[in-house]
């Protein structure tokens, strides 16, 4: 079973999230601040992690740059409300592999990368 750390500071948001990939077959925990994320990904090995942007107490490029660190083979995919092109630039840089960007939709299409086999 994949495990995923959904990190979004908007408890419906994750709590949406969650229940659709759970059902999907992962093992998804949630966070809701930066720090919080980053006290997960040191506790459990993680594969694949929905990192949004715009967290309460620091951005999600900050954790993004430390996820990389604790889980260099986790798959990172930020999630925004306010895509920037910068941001994505950047985020790509410190090995994000993608940007979805809210409001989403639960498509085929939307979640294929994330869903995608790494191997």
């Amino acid at each position: 079973m994949r495990r995923m750390l959904i990190v979004d500071d908007e408890q419906k948001v994750s709590e949406c999230l969650k229940r659709f990939f759970d059902s999907k077959g992962f093992e998804t925990q949630c966070a809701f601040t930066g720090q919080e994320a980053v006290d997960r990904l040191a506790e459990n090995q993680t594969d694949l992690v929905l990192l949004d942007i715009g967290l309460p107490d620091c951005s999600g490029l900050e954790v993004l740059k430390r996820a990389r660190e604790l889980c260099p083979f986790a798959r990172v995919y930020m999630v925004t409300a306010n895509w920037d092109e910068d941001s994505e630039v950047e985020a790509k840089v410190h090995g994000a592999l993608g940007y979805i960007t809210k409001p989403f939709d639960f498509s085929e299409r939307t979640w294929a990368p994330v869903f995608a086999d790494p191997n």
